[in-house]
């Protein structure tokens, strides 16, 4: 059976606009959330200030008032690099974006542990956990350690906090290790549904600063592998150039493939684009264990 994805052309953050096109994107897929559920809404919330390289705000209140009206009850939860969720939700406006409507922000934290299938000890929220339903809002950027990045790395957010630098630290410079960590964290996870922020993408570098570029595109699907296979195959992309999708091919995960999926309303080629620009070279995924300290000591003191 086939894995459905839905895409389709936005050219602005226009909050009427994104209403319409979040509704369109779950009906499209037929997508139920169910009465009284509770959705864990994750968008990247990586780093305070630089709204080009988070989801976008309007895309954010979109999606939670599509599920508040659907009767579920909605937390917005991250576990950012530096500070509290809170702290990035308001020095990017998704505070304020998001008043008046019933939802918590919350700091992902409280971690489960687990082993990994790849024997890797994680720490998942439990928020995360012990959601009905997550929904998976990623941005789409150039990342200087992944090359690009969207739905499946937006998972890696689960972890909680200290614990995502600390599996930099240990697990970078293992082959394909990092690479399993992210594939798989979703085994634990509740069922998922991905909204994509691909408006203005970010190019050139990431995964805190970058470019903007102006790809004009939303998309959705239940499975974060074939969003990412969708959206990397609008920007002309081939699997050897990504990591994770490489990885993921390798692993033969469904959704993969192109020829997987079936599109519910545009296809690939009816939005493709040219000139977006990923890092060349990639650098290490693992750093000193001085820098991880330094990490920690400044994520403590945004947080006061």
């Amino acid at each position: 059976m086939k894995i459905s994805v839905a895409l389709c052309k936005v050219p602005a953050y226009h909050r009427p606009q994104v209403r319409q096109t979040v509704r369109h994107l779950f009906e499209s897929l037929e997508f139920n959330v169910g009465k009284t559920a509770r959705v864990l809404v994750k968008p990247n919330l990586v780093v305070p200030g630089n709204c080009l390289a988070t989801t976008h705000p309007e895309i954010v209140r979109g999606v939670c008032e599509y599920l508040l009206e659907s009767g579920a009850i909605v937390t917005v939860g991250d576990s950012p690099a530096f500070g509290t969720t809170r702290k990035v939700a308001s020095t990017i406006g998704l505070e304020t974006t998001l008043r008046g409507l019933p939802v918590k922000i919350i700091t992902l934290g409280s971690p489960v542990p687990v082993v990994l299938p790849c024997r890797i000890r994680a720490g998942i929220s439990r928020h995360a956990m012990e959601a009905d339903l997550i929904i998976n809002i990623p941005k789409l950027k150039a990342h200087s350690q992944m090359r690009i990045t969207c739905a499946v790395k937006n998972l890696f957010g689960c972890i909680s906090g200290f614990r995502k630098a600390l599996s930099h630290c240990r697990y970078g410079d293992v082959s394909n290790m990092f690479e399993s960590l992210i594939l798989e964290i979703h085994q634990f996870l509740p069922r998922q549904f991905c909204v994509v922020d691909a408006v203005t993408a970010m190019d050139r570098t990431g995964p805190r600063t970058g470019d903007p570029f102006p790809m004009q595109v939303m998309g959705a699907s239940e499975s974060p592998a074939a969003l990412d296979t969708a959206v990397y195959s609008i920007l002309g992309l081939k699997p050897e150039q990504v990591p994770l999708w490489s990885e993921s091919r390798k692993r033969m995960l469904p959704g993969s493939f192109l020829e997987e999926l079936r599109f519910t309303l545009d296809r690939p080629k009816q939005l493709e684009v040219a000139g977006f620009r990923i890092p060349k070279r990639l650098i290490p995924v693992t750093f000193h264990p001085w820098r991880l300290l330094v990490g920690r000591i400044r994520s403590l003191l945004t947080r006061m």
